[in-house]
């Protein structure tokens, strides 16, 4: 299998407009545009049943302590851990593209609904914003389908975001009705005839930028 992208160039910067989160000179965060980016795929085995999509950043800090803190900085060795920022899946066998902004356009504080998010058919598992507003009066929810990148404005690493296309030999995962991307993995478990990548990179922090 294959998987191209019209909206970015692999390992080159994404655009702030596939992004959650960009630089404020000030402020050090504002929301971006939060478009989901287009996405293609071929090569897909002739005895494939359904479809998995996922996007994830394996570059999360694994401690929050120094998140976002004014005058620290995330250590660029520290470990990591995955952040899920799109999940669908039983998508059907014959879908071969996703059109740029036909899943997201812009920030939906509390999140999209699962029938917002899984325009291509399918179901929308949540995403790790879920667990990250948790308690937010303002953004708290449950985020179905694609929200983008916003790593810690103060991440000296500069984030991977791997776009995935996964051909199932089963017609539908047995998911319950709310899932996320660790359950998904797990469900796949000896399903996957064949996958495929494309990444994207992204940083919020300007010095991490600087040193590509």
């Amino acid at each position: 299998m294959h998987i191209r992208s019209t909206s970015f160039v692999p390992y080159q910067v994404l655009d702030p407009r596939y992004a959650f989160g960009k630089h404020h000179p000030e402020d050090h965060f504002q929301l971006a545009g939060n478009r989901n980016p287009h996405l293609a795929w071929g090569d897909v085995p002739a005895d494939t049943q359904s479809l998995v999509l996922l996007c994830v950043d394996e570059d999360v800090p694994s401690v929050g302590d120094d998140v976002n803190q004014e005058g620290r900085t995330v250590d660029v060795w520290l470990p990591r851990v995955p952040f899920f920022h799109w999940v669908l899946v039983d998508l059907p066998a014959s879908l071969r593209e996703i059109a740029e902004g036909s899943h997201a356009t812009g920030p939906t504080p509390r999140g999209k609904s699962p029938e917002q998010a899984a325009v291509s058919g399918g179901r929308s598992g949540i995403n790790s914003y879920t667990g990250w507003f948790a308690g937010d009066a303002d953004m708290g929810g449950d985020y179905y389908g694609y929200d983008g990148p916003a790593p810690p404005w103060n991440d000296e690493r500069v984030h991977a975001y791997r776009f995935q296309v996964f051909a199932l030999d089963v017609p539908s995962l047995d998911l319950p009705d709310r899932f996320d991307g660790a359950a998904v993995r797990e469900a796949m478990k000896g399903h996957v005839l064949a996958s495929a990548e494309v990444v994207g990179l992204y940083a919020i922090n300007p010095q991490a930028l600087s040193g590509r």
